[in-house]
């Protein structure tokens, strides 16, 4: 990258945290329906608000949530939920901070983990934790509650996520003449002999998303990144664990054992359908989209875990899962936040929407569901692909952390190291390269960055 190209990326970030900094003053909580920072909300003050005719609106990607909107409704027949499709998870989080701006914000909206503090250091979500969201704990998986709450404070409740697993070709596997992996030393054996037996890769290690390498960092144990939820962030890319995965896949990758295309796009597609891979390291969101776009594979795949570094302690790690969270400035904070509970902790609002729309949920009790657990799936042979993945999700550590800046992070990884990944440069060196950004960035806003 040129120094002007440098230039004009740190140009373009700063102007991105610029107006998040701008609307961190305009995101001063309402006092109007609010919990105030440390009052727990009475049961009085609930079940009035929850009598008393109110409308307000959610902002959602989820495919029919308004199915579990017509649940909450018949449940509370004078609150109305005015749900609004804002066009996907990055399009939501432009319009939410323009609207944070403007004072005119949505009383609900969902959000993803990796961008909740870059909407809690701006004041932007309210605290849930006087709503008795606090006490909710031990009803979701570990791991996604650690994204959710910092401290006492919770700033959303978790709705879903995205532990990771394999699923894998068995006609594919059975033509090398090799057994599904277990540890990533198998994995490196059965890359060469799939290779040279069948013509297809492995596997694909996208550079258009860092989400498939960080859940690999964070299966190792690495944490690239932590925030103390005010000014100091901190960058570790050059651990021991980093420096293991970041090496392994870059021998993989230097000698064309993997490939490197952009995942979730028509290529993609089209390479996974026609058996160009023989698997994908994918999240438990996975199944299921899989088998819409390679039908013609239908009982050739099955899941497992991930390849384990340890096998004597089984770890995995997450990608993508959202939280619902409440506006600051909502003006009816405790409808928004029984909605939220409703929406993430009710057994049928989590049952119907695992098995009906295929979320998959972070509710501890949802996921043991036979009804979750013990469906079966026609696409994978009959396998309950569903217990597989909710063995994983009890694998992933609950100590992972987010910048507060994930936009830049993001779009930084595909000009550094998810370059060198496309383009099958030395991945150690990328890496240094995106470290430097991420700290110069950090620092330009005003953080203290401290490296390791």
């Amino acid at each position: 990258m040129t120094t002007v190209q440098r230039r004009r990326k740190v140009v373009a970030g700063t102007a991105i945290v610029a107006a998040v900094v701008m609307l961190s003053a305009c995101a001063t909580p309402s006092a109007s329906d609010s919990a105030g920072s440390a009052d727990t909300i009475s049961q009085e003050k609930i079940d009035k608000a929850m009598s008393t005719p109110t409308t307000i609106d959610f902002w959602s990607w989820v495919p029919d949530i308004q199915n579990q909107i017509d649940l909450f409704e018949a449940k509370y027949p004078e609150i109305t939920v005015k749900l609004s499709n804002q066009g996907g998870a990055t399009a939501q989080y432009q319009k939410l901070r323009a609207a944070v701006k403007s004072g005119d914000v949505p009383d609900a909206v969902q959000i993803e983990y990796s961008f909740l503090p870059s909407f809690t250091i701006t004041n932007s979500l309210e605290d849930l934790a006087p709503y008795g969201a606090a006490e909710l704990s031990d009803q979701f998986v570990d791991s996604a509650w650690g994204m959710v709450s910092t401290d006492d404070s919770v700033w959303g409740l978790p709705q879903d996520l995205g532990p990771t697993g394999q699923l894998y070709r068995t006609d594919i596997f059975e033509a090398a003449g090799v057994e599904v992996p277990t540890t990533w030393d198998e994995y490196a054996d059965a890359a060469v002999l799939i290779k040279e037996k069948t013509g297809s890769y492995i596997s694909d290690l996208p550079g258009n998303s860092f989400s498939p390498i960080l859940a690999l960092l964070w299966q190792a144990g690495a944490r690239p990144f932590s925030y103390d939820g005010d000014k100091t962030v901190t960058i570790d890319l050059h651990s021991e664990e980093v420096t293991q995965v970041i090496g392994y896949w870059n021998d993989l990758i230097q000698a064309d054992l993997v490939d490197t295309a952009p995942q979730l796009d028509d290529n993609w597609y089209q390479s996974i359908a026609s058996g160009k891979y023989a698997s994908w390291l994918a999240a438990a969101w996975g199944p299921v989209f899989l088998q819409g776009t390679a039908g013609d594979t239908s009982g050739l795949w099955q899941a497992a875990e991930m390849p384990q570094w340890d096998s004597s302690e089984p770890a995995s790690g997450n990608q993508g899962g959202s939280a619902v969270t409440v506006t600051a400035d909502s003006d009816a904070k405790i409808v928004a936040a029984e909605f939220v509970k409703f929406l993430t902790a009710d057994t049928e609002a989590t049952e119907t929407l695992a098995t009906e729309q295929f979320i998959f949920p972070s509710r501890v009790e949802t996921l043991e569901s036979p009804a979750v657990r013990d469906q079966e799936m026609e696409f994978y042979a009959g396998q309950k692909v569903n217990a597989v993945f909710v063995d994983i999700a009890q694998t992933v550590a609950s100590d992972w952390q987010w910048l507060p800046y994930n936009d830049y992070a993001s779009s930084s990884f595909k000009e550094t190291l998810g370059a060198a990944i496309t383009e099958k440069t030395d991945l150690l060196d990328a890496l240094q390269e995106w470290e430097d950004e991420l700290v110069s960035y950090g620092e330009s806003q005003g953080f203290t960055v401290v490296t390791k």
